[in-house]
């Protein structure tokens, strides 16, 4: 890709072309070229008008071949977090306890000065103890220096005695032990413990290198899911005003605090944020035994998971933000919780009216266990459904995570994407990173190949999902696609054939046929490469250009 003028990372007033290449729209599939007037799209089309361009153009760039295609917007992203395991301890590679112990006491060798050391990303169910470390065994690693060690799910955390110290009461908080990791009310309170630790410098080094390695990434615009019970109020307000700056992604924030009175709205606002939701825990997750289930857990007769909040809690929230015209939202994983979303939803718009609620878009997050009536509940009072489809690449199938946390039969149902598609619940999607790493393609590819296959979509649907959807979730309809009129947020990709997925079940068919009318997209067949983003712009500024890409 080469381009004639231009400077990176200034914002572009004048008219850019690029030609010579494949651009991603629905207006044209044989698209070749794209003109930018500013931060918007000035039109698309195919190579020989192109031509009537380039004389007034400031700038034309030779694609030489590369994919054009809307950034993508990941709807689901804890961002500070991603940061700091991008620069600190990541356990996710982690093959077995012993190994994970290993990297844990080079770290604390590594970092004698850290108040807190902070570490994400072990899962004992991939390592062949199938168990977690104790506490006494992370004591001996760091000599009992603090440490809190999320589990890959964010929903239970390894601690040292170093740690638990600075929680006096933590020994009375629901969700403790002595040696097995912490759940409940005792893992939010070491988190607010260890993340207190995190100075202001560290806070914002970390958002930095994750906003870098978002665009690296090809993505364009990010929601950032925080809470009291998560991050702070500090850490979002800087997170928001870091990206203001416009050096990177878009971030757009929701804080999940449950609305218990109109004051509370005007609170949000205060913060910024956009929404009342994102990680409003209405239960945990299925990996730490907290999701919230109406049957027990195959593995663990005895539970039935965590419910956060009551019937109640959810429908005066979804109340009150409906009378205010705030999008609501929840964290919802298991069938209990994701019922108790649809009831409060369902007692919401019998007080407020449906078209005051379905016009809102109220957002459930992960939404994974969801019977037939759930899925007709997000249809009917418009939810969007904002999902990760990485989740069931990791933990998917009969062999995987979920099977064993509940059954082989519960976990086929899991993630439904094509049942919520049939039924036109709009799909927004996400990676939920530092959970998942953020990586779109490989999403679009997860929900194209889910293990599950009645539960496939499209390439071309997963892809909309995380390019338009995630702007149509905080209800934008005009973004997220290349056509007149539209932000200029798009990505540039190292691509091999563009192909096209044949539009009837058989969703693992392709098809390079131009007659098809539909507008092409890299083969995205598990196994092959992954395209490689050269350049991502954000409302017509360069946010990432890949070194002699």
């Amino acid at each position: 890709m080469h381009q004639s003028s231009g400077t990176r990372g200034e914002p572009r007033k004048a008219t850019v072309l690029l030609r010579g290449g494949f651009v991603y729209t629905p207006t044209d599939p044989f698209a070749t070229a794209i003109l930018l007037d500013g931060d918007t799209v000035a039109w698309v089309g195919e190579e020989s008008a192109a031509d009537s361009f380039a004389a007034g153009a400031d700038e034309v760039v030779d694609l030489d071949g590369a994919l054009v295609t809307p950034a993508f917007t990941d709807a689901h992203v804890h961002v500070t977090a991603t940061g700091l395991t991008l620069t600190g301890l990541d356990l996710s590679g982690a093959a077995d306890l012993a190994q994970a112990l290993e990297q844990v006491a080079a770290y604390a060798a590594a970092h004698p000065a850290d108040r807190v050391m902070l570490g994400h990303g072990w899962d004992e169910s991939r390592w062949p103890e199938r168990r977690a470390p104790t506490r006494a065994e992370l004591d001996r690693v760091t000599g009992g220096r603090p440490l809190y060690l999320s589990r890959t799910d964010v929903h239970s955390a390894a601690v040292t005695s170093g740690l638990a110290a600075l929680v006096p009461d933590l020994a009375g908080r629901a969700g403790h032990d002595p040696q097995a990791p912490l759940t409940r009310d005792a893992h939010h309170a070491v988190r607010r413990a260890a993340y207190a630790a995190v100075t202001p410098a560290q806070r914002e080094a970390a958002q930095r290198a994750a906003l870098r390695h978002a665009a690296a990434q090809g993505i364009g615009s990010l929601h950032e899911c925080a809470g009291p019970d998560i991050s702070s109020q500090d850490d979002l307000t800087g997170l928001l005003a870091l990206a203001a700056e416009g050096d990177g992604p878009r971030v757009l924030g929701y804080w999940a605090e449950p609305v218990r009175d109109p004051a509370d709205l005007d609170r949000l606002r205060d913060l910024g944020a956009v929404g009342a939701g994102g990680d409003l825990f209405v239960d945990g997750s299925l990996g730490s035994h907290t999701a919230c289930l109406h049957a027990p857990y195959a593995d663990d007769a005895a539970v039935t998971g965590v419910s956060y909040l009551d019937g109640e809690t959810i429908a005066r929230h979804l109340l009150l933000c409906t009378q205010g015209g705030v999008q609501a939202g929840f964290h919802a994983i298991g069938d209990a919780a994701v019922d108790a979303v649809v009831a409060g939803v369902r007692a919401a718009a019998e007080a407020a009216g449906l078209d005051r609620v379905r016009a809102l878009r109220h957002r459930v997050e992960h939404a994974e266990m969801l019977s037939g009536q759930a899925v007709a509940g997000f249809a009917e009072f418009g939810l969007v459904a904002s999902v990760q489809p990485a989740f069931d690449a990791a933990w998917g199938g009969p062999d995987g995570m979920y099977a064993a946390r509940l059954g082989a039969e519960r976990a086929a149902a899991l993630n439904p994407y094509a049942a919520l598609t049939r039924a036109g619940v709009p799909l927004a999607l996400g990676s939920d990173s530092p959970v998942t790493p953020l990586d779109p393609w490989g999403a679009v590819r997860a929900a194209a190949f889910h293990r599950t296959p009645e539960h496939r979509i499209s390439a071309r649907a997963a892809f909309t999902g995380h390019t338009r959807g995630g702007w149509r979730a905080v209800g934008r309809d005009d973004a997220g696609v290349l056509v007149p009129g539209a932000p200029a947020d798009y990505a540039v990709w190292r691509v091999g054939d563009l192909v096209v997925q044949a539009p009837d079940e058989r969703v693992a068919n392709w098809s390079t046929d131009p007659r098809s009318g539909t507008p092409g997209l890299p083969d995205l067949t598990p196994g092959g490469e992954l395209p490689t983003a050269l350049r991502t712009v954000v409302g017509g500024r360069t946010v990432y250009e890949r070194p002699n890409g």
